[in-house]
């Protein structure tokens, strides 16, 4: 067997650890804009449901009860303009980031068959190939860049295309016309789409739209399916909830699959992401703390020199001040502020960071208020 380090490339967060301790040791504190993990409270109406489901002593079911898969449908259609979902068309997962490493696997792609995602991703979609042995291209949504747009990829063998829209690390929202078009694309060439719309309902100066919309499919989920999570829009990242919407003939097979692998959500997560999805109140309150946050951090970094690309949707600022991003977050560093390296996403992001907007209100203050008081 060959060793982890031969599959699997660094995990790039320990590269970090050396400017975290820099950050840390600001007068102070450190401000930890860096990995974008929630800080503001799970709503209540989401902790009592967790709450009152805590008495479960069985096991719970893969495919999760009927009334979870009712709200999932139920949000598709409200939220998403998704037509006639029904329960074939959803399957709960154990977290969003579990089911991107595992779905090559589970797909039963492998040596030979080739997976696609975009120059600039979330690095666990490269970790999915690699894990099932298969092979891996980069694509770009950035005309002129040096990689083939989505629909010039090479079909053959061509098995998985990840779309990530807004994107993770850079905002970027991919419109209603490019998104028919890939669809159209992938369909014509027989390869199956999956859609990372985690940040979908995040967006600021763009209107995210789903691949389940009609508009973008056709009325037909035939080779897509759509990937959502509740991490980010209820902050729910430490109940690992998300779920799958789509194609049930790619939905059929992974559920059973999963059932074999005990790939299960437990029943009292099961009970508050019911709770979660039929509410949208809480959603638009964590949207306005983050929408608040973005707007004094955005004027910060561009005050203090920073040029911001993108960026019209989720949890991040994706920026650069024209130099190494490693140069970049030893400089905020010693301000006390710790950023994501561009490069931890891809060549491509060499020059930039990742700014996330997940730090509370005192926190951000205070990296906007270091920002303002030094040299560029």
């Amino acid at each position: 067997m060959s060793a982890v380090s031969d599959r699997l490339p660094t995990f790039p967060w320990d590269k970090l650890e050396p400017y975290k301790k820099t950050a840390a040791a600001h007068p102070d504190g450190i401000v930890d804009l860096s990995v974008g993990t929630p800080v503001d409270p799970v709503p209540e109406l989401i902790q009592k449901a967790l709450v009152a489901a805590a008495d479960s002593p069985g096991y719970p079911t893969v495919w999760g009860t009927p009334e979870l898969r009712d709200a999932i449908t139920g949000w598709a259609e409200r939220r998403l303009g998704a037509r006639r979902v029904t329960h074939r068309h959803v399957l709960p997962v154990v977290g969003s980031k579990e089911l991107v490493a595992w779905l090559p696997t589970q797909l039963g792609l492998g040596p030979g068959d080739k997976v696609a995602y975009p120059r600039l991703a979330y690095p666990t979609y490269e970790v999915g190939a690699r894990l099932a042995r298969a092979d891996h291209e980069v694509y770009t949504t950035t005309p002129g860049a040096d990689a083939p747009g989505p629909t010039d990829l090479d079909p053959a063998n061509l098995k998985l295309l990840w779309l990530n829209s807004p994107s993770n690390p850079t905002g970027e929202v991919l419109g209603k016309e490019e998104l028919t078009r890939i669809v159209a694309w992938a369909r014509e060439h027989g390869v199956l789409v999956f859609s990372d719309e985690c940040y979908l309902e995040l967006g600021w100066e763009a209107d995210p739209v789903s691949v389940l919309h009609p508009d973008v499919n056709g009325g037909s989920y035939d080779g897509i399916v759509a990937v959502h999570s509740l991490s980010k829009r209820s902050n729910l990242a430490g109940y690992r909830a998300a779920f799958l919407v789509g194609d049930p003939a790619v939905l059929g097979p992974l559920l059973e699959i999963r059932k074999h692998g005990g790939m299960m959500t437990s029943a009292p997560t099961q009970a508050a992401v019911v709770a979660a999805l039929g509410d949208d109140a809480h959603v638009r309150e964590q949207r306005e703390r983050y929408a608040a946050r973005r707007a004094t951090l955005r004027e910060a970094l561009l005050s203090h020199g920073f040029r911001i690309e993108h960026s019209e949707a989720s949890l991040y600022l994706w920026a650069t001040r024209g130099e190494s991003c490693w140069d970049t977050v030893a400089h905020l560093a010693d301000r006390g502020i710790l950023v994501a390296p561009g490069d931890f996403y891809g060549p491509a992001g060499a020059n930039f960071v990742r700014v996330a907007l997940t730090a509370t209100d005192e926190r951000v203050a205070a990296a906007v208020a270091r920002l303002g008081n030094g040299s560029r």
